[in-house]
């Protein structure tokens, strides 16, 4: 696979989402909601470069998939998340998440066209 510049944005993007999620350990534990998040950002990072055959044959679901969890994380910290910004809890990681997160998402933008369906002519 030949890497370009929005591949490395996808790469810092979900890593940086990853880190910030995982952070959140020490307030809240291994199995909540948003710790486990972290890691599933880092397991479909995983799935969509390296080079395991069974997700190289279904790397549009791969695809479609991280588009998808990255939407439900953002709308559900909309509806759900702590929106109070207070560097003395951890509302502030949630900003800071989703900044990451819409800019994963412009970048998997890039790779969008290789995923659409084809268009009958």
């Amino acid at each position: 696979m030949r890497f370009f510049y929005w591949h490395y944005g996808i790469i810092m993007c979900s890593l940086a989402t990853a880190t910030l999620h995982i952070m959140c350990y020490p307030y809240f534990g291994w199995t909540d909601s948003i710790v486990l998040n972290g890691f599933g950002s880092l397991a479909l990072l995983g799935a969509y470069f390296l080079p395991i055959p069974f997700f190289r044959k279904k790397r549009r679901l791969v695809y479609w998939t991280i588009v998808s969890y990255t939407l439900l994380t953002i709308v559900l910290w909309i509806f759900l998340g702590d929106k109070a910004f207070n560097f003395e809890t951890t509302s502030w990681i949630g900003y800071f998440a989703k900044v990451a997160e819409i800019f994963l998402l412009v970048f998997m933008g890039h790779d969008m066209p290789m995923y659409l369906p084809a268009r009958a002519k």
